[in-house]
């Protein structure tokens, strides 16, 4: 079938006899409406269609079409548009309100309605998460002329039926980064050879979006805007089915679900979700497959384990999500072991996938409808099983960090209650499985191999001190985050100010006062200061700003302090007095003045792009402090003495013995080398530091039992570790940990780096605790050999300076506010640590 594939392609030069390739079978069509070929100028496949293109073409399907209405639901952080195209019947459109409404009152527990057949289906066509998994946008293109343009009885009912929502490019920043690269490499004649530069993108690639975050991981976390827009959308629309389409490598064939056994040992979505529907779906892709002669694959790969992928969360929202993953040509055309891949076999897999989710919507629609009435309905019940009738929660240290939860909470649709100081969700709500998706953990599981992470509880994310409630106690509701927190104005001083280094956003405020000219300093001991009857009482990192010693005016510091206030909501107080009730005051050798930090980060190949993304996104988004990207290829002519902070993510640094020597002397100059994960790992192996790793006695040749091939993937698999929540015990004492109230927070940890305690007394930061499980998976060899003995931070002195070494990503995938604050310490606070030798 792939040499007459191929065939056909070379032999039909004709924008009709292309476009026949791909949707012959539901002639006629209107002839008004310009097929994708008329419009770009090209066949589809012949090139990789640029985001603009593609939104242009849908905007011209809804001007000439009276079945068709483009809207935008966001923005990307480059400034492209993220859009939804809707297609029905013109009657559907003018009646799509009541539609609408009808369609809701399925996802309305106290609501009882049985017109399942009566309602048109809600259907999402969801494409391109992954920017260089180009083939599924371009089936968009498709799908919306067939669709839109279609007088076949078959496309005429399922307009009719069927409320269909088009989103054509998930990620679409991503999606140009590739998109130009595979057409400015383009061959003409194509080149098939694996080893072209056509098929072997430059660094970062296009996967990920403007700051290299995989948005398929993004759907339960809602960090960026793209996720943020969807999410909005979804939630007035809730849709019956949505796709996810993917592309994964060459020298396989395609995926369609159902997927592997969702690994969870009691999973939260039905069991009729993953075993019913998907079979049902199933059948449908099979037989569409197999017309066209394409072979696939079910079952033996990917799990829906993890709830927030697209293809995943609508699976917890009453909808099934759909994941399809389609061999990829990586560029036009490409060379397996059966031929050649071309990139439009690719996206008719795609488009007779897409067009086949659609008619399987269609034909099951009732099915669909009982299924997501009886989803939110058994959401209550379930709810009602349960002795646990909600969790409060709350930092009354930290406001901004319990804000920002709280938006995580109301972005999921889920009920928040204010009760005193505290916050309450209850769990008999239409959304319980969100809240357990929030707040629940697990020790036991069915599976032991992840496609992704095993644990997710997202309060613990944001290091959440939550209790489980046997009884409820509601407050008052909170429908919006806005105005949540408020602070006291900061009261004018002529002596000095102070700030609650505990908020989160503490040092966002901090970086705007240096970036303003003011000199900042840092309390290294805790004190009591003169405010209010009772005094104030302020915790480690307490920033100090002397209004004397500054260069500019008590009037011009009050401003700018003012400001900073009202832009980042974080507690400042005015005082009068350096002479404090308790503890050290103002003016004592322990309050140390800090210096702006200039940092920069190494990037490039061999760097995890992802882990470098998540330091350039929090500095940028929540920081607003600039940070340096130094390519790989241009370390040999940069000038470290231009920084005094570097960040080295995970891994592999391929830096001959000189350049080491560049880094090391460096630091030893008094700057400060801070590593994350296997960037950690590989500074104690190139002896760039003292510190050992973990290692363990390994077992002798003799005592090796013998294991079936079969089961190898498996056994090796599961010594992986995926991703787990952990618990460490942290020095709040140090000023790594200054801004911490309590000695234990969660930690995430998706690697095998296993940092030994340090020699130096003073120098484990935090140490995994004795009984450091929270949530996920691990295995008792790596519990028991590995973890325990093993240190999640460590810093090392070198010289005048100090290596900051993080077994464990603090600022994964952009969510985890609980451990922000270690890293964002090693920034401001790192050059003040001059870790004492105990001899």
């Amino acid at each position: 079938m792939l040499k007459k594939t191929l065939l056909l392609l070379l032999f039909c030069s004709g924008a009709l006899q292309a476009q026949d390739y791909f949707y012959k079978k539901f002639h006629p069509f209107a002839a008004d409406i310009p097929t994708p070929q008329e419009f770009l100028g090209y066949d589809i496949g012949e090139h990789h269609t640029r985001h603009d293109l593609i939104v242009a073409y849908l905007e011209k399907l809804a001007e000439v079409s009276n079945q068709a209405s483009l809207k935008e639901y966001g923005k990307t952080h480059e400034g492209r548009k993220l859009v939804m195209l809707t297609i029905t019947t013109p009657e559907n459109f003018s009646n799509l309100t009541t539609l609408k409404q009808q369609h809701l009152a399925f996802t309305d527990p106290s609501k009882t309605v049985s017109n399942y057949d009566e309602v048109p289906i809600f259907i999402n066509l969801g494409y391109n998460v992954h920017g260089n998994e180009p083939s599924s946008s371009e089936a968009a293109l498709l799908m919306a002329y067939t669709l839109v343009a279609s007088n076949h009885p078959e496309i005429q009912n399922y307009r009719k039926k069927a409320i269909i929502f088009i989103d054509p490019t998930i990620n679409p920043d991503g999606r140009d980064r590739h998109t130009q690269w595979a057409n400015m490499y383009q061959g003409n004649p194509e080149v098939a050879d694996p080893q072209d530069a056509e098929h072997n993108e430059y660094w970062p690639g296009g996967r990920t979006n403007h700051y290299w975050f995989d948005l398929n991981r993004d759907w339960l976390l809602g960090i960026h805007p793209e996720s943020r827009g969807k999410l909005v959308w979804y939630h007035q629309w809730y849709p019956n089915v949505v796709t996810d389409f993917h592309e994964m490598g060459t020298q396989s064939s395609y995926f369609f679900e159902p997927m592997k056994t969702n690994g969870s040992l009691d999973p939260i979505m039905p069991k009729e979700n993953y075993e019913d529907l998907n079979e049902m779906f199933g059948n449908y892709f099979a037989r569409a497959l197999d017309s066209i002669g394409s072979f696939y694959f079910t079952k033996e790969a990917f799990d829906g384990t993890y709830p927030g992928y697209g293809s995943s969360y609508p699976d917890i929202q009453g909808g099934l999500g759909l994941l399809f993953e389609q061999a990829s040509s990586r560029g036009h055309r490409q060379k397996t072991p059966f031929g050649e891949i071309t990139f439009p076999f690719t996206i008719r897999n795609q488009y007779v996938s897409s067009i086949s989710t659609v008619k399987a919507a269609v034909e099951n629609k009732a099915y669909l409808r009982k299924y997501q009435q009886d989803f939110f309905k058994s959401a209550l019940t379930n709810a009602g099983k349960s002795k646990i009738r909600g969790y409060s929660f709350g930092d009354v240290y930290d406001a901004n960090r319990t804000k920002a939860f709280i938006d995580k909470l109301l972005l999921h649709k889920i009920d928040v209650y204010r009760s005193g100081e505290s916050y309450v969700v209850p769990t008999g709500q239409s959304q319980y499985r969100m809240v357990q998706t929030m707040f629940e953990t697990y020790e036991k599981y069915r599976d032991s191999v992840y496609y992704d992470a095993s644990a997710w509880s997202v309060a613990n994310f944001y290091n959440m001190k939550y209790r489980p409630l046997n009884s409820l106690n509601l407050g008052e509701k909170v429908e919006s985050t806005e105005n949540l927190v408020t602070v006291a104005p900061v009261q004018k001083s002529d002596y000095a100010y102070i700030v609650d280094w505990d908020d989160y956003n503490a040092p966002a405020l901090l970086n705007r006062l240096q970036h303003k000219g003011l000199v900042v300093s840092s309390s290294f001991k805790p004190f009591t200061a003169k405010i209010g009857p009772n005094g104030k009482e302020f915790n480690y990192g307490a920033l100090v700003i002397p209004v004397s010693l500054q260069k500019k005016s008590a009037d011009d510091v009050y401003g700018i302090i003012q400001k900073a206030q009202q832009k980042f909501q974080v507690p400042v107080y005015g005082v009068p007095t350096g002479y404090n009730a308790k503890g050290i005051d103002l003016g004592s050798r322990n309050v140390k003045t800090l210096k702006t930090p200039k940092a920069a980060m190494l990037i490039g190949h061999g760097v995890r792009s992802y882990e470098a993304g998540e330091v350039w996104h929090l500095l940028d988004t929540r920081v607003g402090m600039p940070i340096t990207k130094l390519p790989m290829r241009n370390f040999n002519r940069v000038n470290l003495d231009k920084y005094n902070l570097l960040v080295m993510v995970s891994g592999s640094y391929d830096l001959t013995q000189k350049q080491r020597d560049k880094i090391k002397d460096w630091v030893k100059n008094g700057n400060t080398l801070i590593t994350i994960g296997t960037a950690a790992k590989w500074a104690i192996e190139k002896k760039l530091v003292s510190e050992k790793l973990t290692k363990t006695e390994t077992d002798s040749l003799a005592a090796v039992k013998r294991k079936p091939y079969v089961d190898a993937p498996e056994n090796i698999g599961k010594e992986q570790i995926g991703g787990v929540i952990l618990k460490v015990d942290l020095d709040t004492t140090h000023p790594l940990g200054f801004g911490y109230r309590n000695q234990q927070i969660p930690v995430y940890k998706n690697n095998e780096v296993w940092l030994s305690p340090s020699k130096n007394a003073y120098a484990t930061v935090a140490q995994y605790a004795n009984e450091p499980h929270i949530d996920g998976f691990i295995t008792q060899k790596n519990m028991e050999e590995f973890l325990k003995p093993s240190a999640s931070l460590l810093i090392s002195k070198l010289g005048n300076g100090r290596v900051i070494l993080f077994a464990d990503n603090p600022n994964f995938r952009g969510s985890w506010y609980g451990t922000n604050r270690l890293f964002l310490n090693a920034l401001f606070l790192g050059d003040k640590i001059n870790v004492p030798n105990e001899d």
